[in-house]
């Protein structure tokens, strides 16, 4: 692959992670990508593993997903080379990014994360944030690893429901 495009690409993600108002998984990053067939994820996970090589981007994990963040030498390299995007991918990336606003702020604030902590316990941490503060902060011990997986996964569709349950009951 050549450098010229590998470095297309690496702009690419710097940008949507500038532009964005909340951070980006990378899941949501190559759906954006590969929906558009920039690249092949192959590519995608080289430019990944080089920008975090060279401190463009920092990872944070919490549970299944890989939070990107853009550094201060990425942001400096988005100055440098930002220019190298076309303005039409540019302006299809500023589209995506405010049509999904909601759906990728919603993934970005409602996390759901656990770790084993004991022979057969396993302690489950549900988050949901909203400028950066924990509205909601539950801990679980469960028995296994699958319910843990399991309450994850509804959390990620039931939160709301949850949070009003549990405000509901708590007022009455």
């Amino acid at each position: 692959m050549s450098s010229k495009y590998l470095t297309l690409y690496k702009m690419i993600v710097l940008y949507m992670l500038k532009r964005c108002e909340v951070p980006l998984s990378k899941s949501q990053i190559y759906d954006f990508i590969l929906e558009k067939e920039y690249t092949t994820f192959l590519t995608l996970q080289e430019v990944f593993s080089e920008m975090a090589n060279s401190e463009l981007i920092h990872e944070k994990t919490v549970g299944n997903r890989t939070y990107l963040e853009i550094t201060a030498d990425g942001e400096e390299a988005l100055k440098f080379f930002g220019n190298r995007i076309n303005p039409t991918i540019k302006q299809e990336m500023d589209e995506y990014l405010k049509d999904n606003s909601m759906k990728l702020r919603n993934e970005a604030s409602i996390q759901g994360d656990y770790q084993k902590t004991a022979e057969n316990e396993y302690t489950v941490r549900l988050v949901v944030k909203e400028n950066g503060q924990n509205l909601v902060d539950i801990a679980l011990s469960v028995p296994t690893e699958e319910i843990a997986q399991n309450i994850c996964d509804n959390w990620q569709e039931k939160n709301a429901d949850i949070y009003q349950y549990l405000i509901s009951q708590l007022m009455s």
